[in-house]
């Protein structure tokens, strides 16, 4: 719940005045290399050319760049796939197929028979394990491979070849290989420091949990000086609510989502000026005289968790990257900042005032007062409201947010809480704890493997050793263009920062940085910005 905070002005002004002759500038030495892709075992250096620097506000720094891997030259080829079943039930007939670019070596060595047979010339690779703190180190698996095209239609005329031959396959571009560095990379680098930047750093879902905008909307509307997006969200209503978010979120004070198992957070406490990350964990309960029930989410679908993670969920339990999970009996609250009509169907509901006292109670719909609010129930949640939320009485909702150690996070106004996966940076190490968020699986090399393990734009958030927050977007998906960075090549690129703790946010098509409202790097998708669901605001003072 929210608690208000007196904001010591006078000591930050003074604080600001102090420092101001010594306005920061980066600690690091971007121009002079990016360490390789450690999966491969080398180091490579990689002049940065073009870099620029801005200054949008006294303790607030933007550095641009390029940064290049001389004499690289990558190019198309045709990866021929291997069927998987759908985990976690892979003995399932009826489970639909899946694809994975890495298997056996025998299933490689097969292959590549079956297609010399045919008239082809393949090649198998190996591909090792990238440097998770808990996944398998050495050799992963063995891929298939065709031919080295320059355009991405010669290599098609090969594809369909080996779709001929009985096989899967895909176009791949070797730039987004981890085995082997980018030639090119679109970096771009904020850095913020609260002892003197007299401004605040806010997490923000533009006042509405169910509308998504781009971050350069965002911060034009806002008027900010840096903006990135944030965390993980639905983008399908299979999923969800489109626009909630899929992970823990609070705005404001404000909790607004729920966690999804233990998964990294980057905590903005009093406007920014007081900066943690931390794996996070959040309990819900809602309270009557004599009872009480444990609330799974908090404005979402009741009954689906997108990116799993809550006790009870189907078919599993703990976080997992883009996977839906169902809960059979589940109560969720609605706030305010849920301002969409609320979700219909089999179950029960209860509207509360401010003071958590019963309003009504009956089927499902409607919308959320701007003063109260809802809570829905399917399941024998549904049975707990009917016995418990009678006229006049009353429901208290407790919230706790915890980290790994149990300590408590109490959030107060002006504080901001954004989340997303995996952890890359802990206690100046790299410590990527990949498998226990959910977004690669040891068990199963095609789950997560394009989405940890290849190249792809990145959103990263960092704090260095002065306890100045970084803010990090790699373009990428940009054929013979910026590459982007693996998980593994983003924790070192942000331990090269000085980072001593560091995550990583949503990434891909979402991946964006606006500075003074200006879009500055190059989205993925092809129809431009992604809209999204939260984004993290740099705010100037409000004199």
């Amino acid at each position: 719940m929210r608690h208000s905070r007196t904001q010591d002005a006078a000591r930050r002004s003074a604080r600001v005045r102090a420092r101001l002759a010594t306005t920061a500038v980066l600690a690091m030495t971007l121009s002079a290399s990016l360490p390789g892709p450690a999966e491969a075992g080398a180091a490579h250096t990689a002049p940065a050319e073009r870099w620029t620097t801005r200054t949008p506000a006294p303790g607030v720094t933007v550095r641009t760049g390029v940064i290049r891997h001389p004499g690289i030259t990558h190019s198309w080829t045709v990866t021929v796939q291997a069927p998987r079943g759908t985990r976690p039930a892979p003995d399932d007939p009826d489970a639909p197929v899946t694809w994975a670019e890495v298997a056996t070596r025998t299933w490689a060595h097969d292959t590549a028979r079956r297609l010399t047979g045919a008239g082809l010339r393949p090649r198998v690779e190996s591909v090792r394990w990238p440097r998770y703190a808990d996944t398998p180190h050495g050799l992963m698996g063995y891929r298939v491979r065709v031919g080295r095209f320059t355009t991405r239609d010669e290599a098609r005329a090969t594809a369909s070849a080996v779709t001929a031959a009985g096989f899967h396959p895909t176009l791949s571009w070797t730039g987004y290989d981890a085995q082997e560095p980018a030639d090119l990379e679109n970096i771009h680098v904020a850095v913020i420091d609260p002892e003197t930047f007299d401004g605040s750093v806010e997490a923000t879902h533009d006042g509405d949990v169910t509308r998504r905008a781009t971050t350069s909307a965002v911060a034009r509307e806002l008027r900010s000086l840096v903006a990135v997006n944030g965390g993980f969200f639905v983008l399908s209503p299979a999923d969800g609510v489109p626009g909630t978010m899929s992970g823990i979120g609070a705005y404001d004070g404000e909790l607004e989502s729920m966690a999804v198992g233990s998964r990294s957070a980057l905590l903005l406490a009093d406007g920014g000026h007081d900066l943690r990350i931390a794996d996070l964990t959040s309990t819900v309960t809602a309270r009557s005289a004599d009872a009480a029930y444990r609330i799974q989410g908090i404005d979402r679908l009741p009954g689906t968790v997108r990116d799993c993670g809550r006790p009870g969920g189907t078919p599993t339990e703990l976080p997992r990257q883009d996977v839906t999970c169902r809960l059979a009996d589940d109560m969720v609250a609605f706030t305010p900042a849920f301002r969409a009509a609320l979700p219909t169907g089999a179950g029960a509901q209860v509207v509360l005032d401010a003071s958590g006292r019963v309003v009504s109670a009956g089927p499902r719909g409607g919308r959320v007062p701007a003063d109260g609010r809802v809570l829905q129930g399917i399941g024998r949640a549904a049975g707990w409201l009917t016995a418990h939320a009678g006229p006049y009485d009353r429901i208290r909702v407790d919230e706790t947010v915890r980290d790994t150690r149990g300590g408590r996070i109490t959030l107060h106004g002006g504080d901001s809480l954004v989340s997303a996966a995996p952890t890359l940076v802990r206690n100046g190490r790299v410590d990527i704890d990949a498998a226990a968020e959910g977004v690669v699986d040891p068990a199963d090399t095609s789950f997560g493997y394009a989405w940890a393990d290849v190249r792809q734009p990145r959103t990263l958030a960092g704090i260095d050793r002065r306890g100045r927050l970084l803010l990090v977007t790699a373009d990428g998906r940009l054929t013979n263009g910026s590459e982007g960075f693996t998980l593994h090549e983003a924790a070192v690129f942000m331990k090269s920062l000085g980072a001593v703790q560091a995550m990583n946010l949503d990434g891909g098509g979402s991946t964006a940085m606006a500075v003074n409202g200006t879009l500055v790097n190059q989205p993925s998708d092809a129809t431009g910005e992604r809209a999204v669901g939260d984004t993290v605001q740099v705010l100037p003072a409000r004199h």
